[in-house]
């Protein structure tokens, strides 16, 4: 059973660092592309940035620059590092697992970062 569970949020002030971590079970998390995605009160789900089983990163322009990705194979786990926060960063954070051949897609349920003074 695939299992994909997000954790580390939390209320941060403007400013402040936080770092969130996916962690998949029942898989093999190496030959996953994986990605990050946020959804705030009434707005769509947006990606953050993802992460290829290759480790070729890539970011939203809103967090470019202050946000990095990583991925320890060995673990089985992917993290989002979350440097200069922004109020406009507060939202659900989801990781998703996914490959295309077959295609396969794995959410975790979310872990909620605040952004607050």
């Amino acid at each position: 059973q695939v299992q994909i569970v997000e954790s580390g949020g939390g209320l941060v002030q403007p400013g402040g660092s936080l770092k969130l971590s996916c962690a998949a079970s029942g898989i093999i998390f190496s030959i996953y592309n994986m990605g990050w995605y946020r959804q705030a009160p009434g707005k769509q789900r947006e990606l953050v940035g993802s992460i290829t089983r290759g480790g070729t990163t890539g970011y939203a322009g809103s967090v470019k620059g202050r946000f990095t990705i990583s991925r320890d194979n060995a673990k089985n786990t992917a993290y989002l590092q979350m440097n200069s926060l922004k109020p406009e960063d507060t939202a659900v954070y989801y990781c998703k697992l996914s490959r295309a051949y077959p295609n396969e897609n794995y959410w975790g349920q979310g872990t909620q970062v605040t952004v607050s003074s």
